[in-house]
C-alpha cells in the first residue's frame, strides 16, 4: 500500500489535524506492533494515513 495521495490532494479540511492525527495513529501502531503493518510492508505512516481518510478511526485535537 502506498501513501494515500489523492485523498490528500482532495483533503480540503485543516491539514493540521489530518497531519497530527496520521502521526499520533503513526505512533500508536508501532507501539502496539499492529499486525496491520506487516501487511502493509511496513509502512507505518502509509497505513495510519489511510485509516484516518477512510475514518476507520475518529480523531479530534484536544485542547
Amino acid at each position: 500500500m502506498i501513501f494515500p495521495l489523492e485523498e490528500l490532494i482532495e483533503y480540503d479540511g485543516n491539514m493540521y489535524e489530518i497531519t497530527s492525527a496520521a502521526s499520533r495513529r503513526s505512533y500508536q501502531l508501532s507501539m502496539l506492533k499492529d499486525p496491520d503493518i506487516e501487511d502493509n510492508d511496513g509502512k507505518v505512516v502509509s497505513l495510519a494515513a489511510r485509516q484516518v481518510f477512510t475514518e476507520q478511526i475518529e480523531f479530534h485535537l484536544e485542547d
